[in-house]
């Protein structure tokens, strides 16, 4: 519910706001961080190790981040 609230604020915002554009983009940056971060945990824990930000990062490809930009929009 707050993920869909937050999706129409931004919207607005980037019609409005001169910076909406970059704070769109940075919201899509953390939406897709955070869904990373949840895979690279249950993964980990799979193996039974820790997740580190080094395999968030690594995981992460532009056609996501693309995807996500649409799905966000």
């Amino acid at each position: 519910m707050v993920w869909a609230w937050l999706r129409v604020v931004l919207a607005m915002a980037v019609l409005l706001l001169p910076g909406g554009f970059p704070l769109l983009l940075a919201y899509i940056a953390v939406r897709t961080l955070r869904a990373r971060w949840h895979d690279a945990r249950i993964e980990a824990h799979n193996h039974g190790r820790e997740a580190s930000l080094r395999d968030v990062v690594a995981s992460l490809h532009f056609k996501e981040l693309v995807r996500e930009a649409r799905a966000a929009l």
